[in-house]
């Protein structure tokens, strides 16, 4: 369970906007770490993250220790992601009307292990029924067991997203391009996607 002092809500629309320098701080510092190694840009991520503010039945679950944001999740409708998100969808047949898409949860490090990350789980499977959508996704980075950065005793979440009912589809991927830590210029990464009817 989360400490006492831990507070997480749903915040949609306008309210997300005054939010959004925090949150591109978070998405930064958390991405930075394996396995997504992000080398990230403020200016970048406040125009990315508009898009949850903007888009009608999107959502930023928001939690806080005190005034402090130190963690976040994002979701979305499908048909309001980028073409490259719905691409794997479209070309296998399925209606991306009827998916939700959650695009991340940035926790610090110090608030993980809590239960935390459920909540973001279940915030998120609640605004997927609230707006009508019956299968909710996501994708996560794949990169090989024997990567350079691979931290020793790193464990990927793949349990846990089981746990919850989520499937991975090995029919389904896309690419998202970034610069890496180290890199001069960003690289596509392949994104494998789970899903879970509600």
């Amino acid at each position: 369970m989360p400490r006492p002092s831990i507070n997480i809500e749903t915040l949609t629309g306008a309210a997300v906007v005054p939010l959004l320098p925090e949150l591109a701080r978070l998405r930064i510092s958390v991405f930075h770490e394996f396995p997504y190694l992000y080398d990230g840009d403020a200016a970048y991520e406040q125009t990315y993250l508009r898009v949850y503010a903007q888009a009608p039945g999107a959502a930023v679950i928001v939690a806080r220790d005190g005034g402090k944001i130190i963690g976040a999740s994002t979701c979305l409708p499908l048909t309001a992601e980028t073409a490259n998100v719905q691409k794997p969808f479209l070309d296998a047949g399925e209606d991306i009307s009827k998916v939700f898409y959650f695009g991340e949860s940035v926790l610090e490090q110090a608030y993980r292990g809590q239960g935390i990350g459920v909540h973001f789980f279940d915030a998120r499977e609640t605004q997927a029924r609230a707006t009508g959508h019956p299968v909710t996704a996501f994708c996560a980075v794949r990169r090989p067991a024997d990567h350079p950065l691979r931290p020793a005793g790193y464990v990927p979440l793949d349990e846990f997203w089981r746990h919850r009912g989520y499937t991975k589809r090995p029919a389904l991927s896309c690419t998202m391009s970034w610069r890496d830590i180290g890199e001069r210029e960003p690289s596509e990464k392949i994104m494998d996607f789970w899903t879970r009817t509600l």
